[in-house]
């Protein structure tokens, strides 16, 4: 059987693909990001304590803003509470056969204890303070999807978590300061997950000096991802997705907790 290549793979994903130089083509962990794509049909198992643990720890192995390592990992391992997020997410049907969760945290009160205990102000307190926790969370989000897949488990993120803020942060007793950034269905695929699509590398990757994205760019993309079958082109789905108004209450819920968002 002949190996897929590095640039195979980035030709279904953006339609052309870079000079990929030939030490590269076959290298298994660029190979498998390229070719990783979200599972939302599980198997009915769970995985193990021991398997969570251990990818959460390789996940935590990421870099982090500053090394302020302001995010942490949730397993959800209690059914009762594992039901309580179900339910909360129930919006989306495929959420109903998801054997396990995993919610990752923005936590920028450790670092606010620690200026305490060692008698220092505080005088990062705005926006930015908000945005390094976040940024760190997603840093661990998407170390923890590479490692799962590597250890043969499918995920995919869920960012309507969000559309839940006060009662996640009572199911899982969040404190002040530390916020659900998204969560993840974990679990093991029933078949191999299908690549989606990305906008193209010339609209996205830029030299130099930013290059507005074009109709001609979006129309290329939709016209890439009907040629899979979708009915509706991927711009229009988007633009009605937003036209929605969505956590309109979210600035709020965040100085709730804290926070300056000035």
């Amino acid at each position: 059987m002949t190996e897929v290549q590095l640039s195979d793979l980035l030709k279904q994903r953006f339609g052309n693909a870079p000079n990929v130089p030939e030490g590269l083509q076959n290298n298994p962990l660029l190979n498998a990001m390229a070719g990783r794509a979200a599972c939302r049909r599980f198997t009915p198992d769970v995985p193990s304590a021991t398997v969570l643990q251990t990818l959460a720890a390789v996940a935590l192995a990421a870099p982090s803003k500053s090394d302020l390592q302001q995010r942490d990992i949730l397993i959800v391992e209690d059914p009762a509470r594992t039901d309580q997020l179900r339910n909360l997410l129930s919006a989306q049907e495929w959420i109903a056969d998801v054997p396990c969760f995993v919610v990752f945290l923005a936590d920028n009160r450790r670092q606010r204890q620690i200026q305490s205990w060692h008698h220092e102000g505080f005088p990062n307190d705005h926006l930015d303070a908000f945005f390094n926790a976040s940024l760190d969370a997603g840093i661990a989000l998407n170390a923890f999807m590479t490692a799962a897949q590597a250890a043969g488990l499918g995920c995919c993120p869920i960012s309507t978590i969000r559309n839940h803020m006060n009662a996640v942060r009572d199911l899982f007793d969040l404190p002040d300061h530390v916020f659900p950034v998204a969560g993840m269905a974990v679990g093991y695929p029933v078949d191999p997950a299908r690549i989606s699509p990305r906008l193209s590398l010339e609209a996205t990757v830029h030299s130099d000096q930013y290059r507005n994205t074009s109709r001609e760019d979006i129309e290329e993309y939709d016209n890439r991802r009907r040629a899979g079958r979708e009915e509706t082109p991927w711009s229009l789905a988007k633009a009605r997705m937003y036209a929605e108004a969505q956590r309109g209450d979210f600035g709020r819920f965040i100085r709730s907790i804290g926070f300056r968002t000035d």
